[in-house]
């Protein structure tokens, strides 16, 4: 039985409405009233909270039709809570850390509209305001991304806004062609489209989750940008883009295969680039790129594994941005404080599936019962996983050392602390084979990075990440798309 159950007969849409509204209204208060800006922030991620809360205790699945025929709706269920929840918990986390920063105004207001537009794209079931909701995320991230105000900075946000314009074009394209063929506007018009506007919506929703070659703007970008803004590009905003997909791969059995396909190929893509990076934070951002992925190949686990990555990789970007170095040949050569080593070594072991916190739960329920052609390609990605963060759980601690400082370690305590109490979504996870797997394949994981990996100096060609070629991997991406619908 549900604590405090709610009734059967309950409608929540004045409570969705109302908190989206408060929500905005905080953001643009934050500029008229910038002492109490940070206290709009707290208050805004806790309505999210209560509405995440509305969404996995609402009986069954909630849906409002807006503008009648024109498929203009909203949904609310368990899949958009959990994502959600990962925009609540991780904006918090990031509104912890920067507190007594001396960040302005402008900053925090720019977070409140980033963090609503996320949870409006998040209920929306139709491609129309899903356009609109995902604009106006990439603005507030553009503005938030170039608040230092830096050349370098301000050059990535525009790069950003580029691609993401561009995409968004090639998207509403594909939605004008979905209405054609429907008359309206929802997700579910989709299964009666043409191939041409699959391909072309897919692209759009690819390039804002850093789908395979679509997201080669990603690492760049979650690399380059401030401590707080990689942390919540990477927890959250990457994943506007990945709840669409994961939607429209339930609306049909060619559709799954589709968006599985993809998840497969971007968790071998990311990882291939992840493993031999030398900088930690563009081996976070790879590695965001190869766990979208996983989300994407197995969508009925999609929202609970989207939850605790962006819980684990927030704390990871906290953490790279008060290490000594981004590089790790220093950082392997200089030891690192207990106090940082140890969350390190907890939210990389999330990440890589080990039996401690919630990410072995998600990663187990997201191989259950999968094609063996998926689960082989799945359990290979996984084991380019533990490699990955050996990197940062090889490094050596030291008891000498700075300490954490007071709002990293508290925010850190919260990303941390859920991550923990996420163990009892799927506590049935804890069987002797299932943990037994996991360890088994994070002691290869480990043992190919010592004798292999960490001896090598090999680089991947990065020649794809440079704008001029970003737009000409998007449309290989969409030539690839359209070849893959056709057969």
């Amino acid at each position: 039985m549900t604590l405090f159950a709610i009734p059967a007969e309950f409608n929540a849409l004045p409570w969705l409405t109302g908190i989206i509204c408060l929500s905005l209204m905080a953001g643009f208060s934050g500029y008229l009233l910038p002492a109490t800006v940070r206290f709009l922030t707290l208050a805004v991620c806790l309505l999210t909270l209560g509405l995440a809360y509305l969404a996995f205790t609402v009986p069954d699945v909630q849906s409002w039709v807006l503008l009648d025929s024109f498929g203009v709706t909203l949904q609310l269920d368990a899949l958009a809570g959990y994502f959600l929840l990962t925009n609540a918990l991780v904006t918090l986390a990031v509104l912890v850390y920067c507190w007594n920063t001396g960040r302005s105004a402008f900053f925090y207001a720019q977070l409140i509209i980033l963090h609503t537009s996320l949870n409006s794209a998040f209920l929306c079931a139709d491609f129309m305001s899903l356009y609109v909701a995902l604009e106006v995320v990439a603005i507030a991230a553009f503005c938030l991304m170039t608040y230092p105000r830096e050349p370098r900075i301000i050059w990535l946000g525009l790069r950003y806004l580029l691609l993401s314009n561009t995409a968004m074009l090639f998207y509403l394209i594909g939605v004008a062609l979905v209405y054609t063929s429907n008359g309206s506007f929802a997700f579910s018009g989709l299964t009666e489209a043409p191939p041409e506007a699959i391909a072309l919506i897919f692209l759009g929703l690819m390039t804002k989750g850093g789908i395979f070659l679509a997201g080669l703007w990603l690492p760049q970008t979650h690399g380059e940008a401030a401590t707080p803004v990689s942390a919540i590009l990477s927890g959250v905003v990457v994943k506007a883009g990945i709840l669409p997909l994961l939607r429209c791969s339930m609306l049909s059995d060619e559709l799954q295969m589709l968006v599985q396909g993809l998840g497969i190929i971007t968790a071998l893509f990311g990882v291939a680039y992840a493993i031999p990076a030398q900088d930690s934070k563009r081996t976070l951002a790879f590695s965001t790129v190869s766990q979208m992925g996983f989300i994407l190949a197995a969508p009925v686990a999609g929202g609970f594994y989207a939850l605790t990555h962006g819980l684990a990789k927030a704390s990871l970007f906290l953490l790279a941005g008060s290490l000594p170095s981004r590089e790790f040949k220093v950082l392997q050569k200089n030891p690192i404080s207990f106090g940082f080593w140890v969350p390190l070594v907890l939210a990389s072991s999330s990440i890589a599936g080990f039996p401690l916190l919630a990410g072995f739960e998600a990663k187990t329920l997201t191989l259950k019962g999968l094609p063996p052609w998926l689960a082989i390609s799945l359990n290979v990605a996984a084991i380019g996983t533990a490699i990955i963060f050996c990197k940062f759980v090889f490094l050596r601690p030291s008891s000498t050392g700075k300490s954490l400082p007071t709002n990293l370690s508290i925010a850190l305590g919260l990303l941390l602390t859920a991550l923990a109490v996420g163990n009892i979504v799927y506590w049935q996870a804890f069987t002797p084979i299932n943990v037994l797997k996991a360890i088994v394949i994070c002691g290869v994981g480990a043992g190919v990075y010592v004798l292999v990996v960490k001896k090598l100096g090999l680089k991947l060609p990065d020649a794809g990440e440079k704008v001029d070629h970003l737009i000409g991997m998007m449309s290989i991406s969409l030539t690839l798309l359209f070849a893959w619908i056709l057969t």
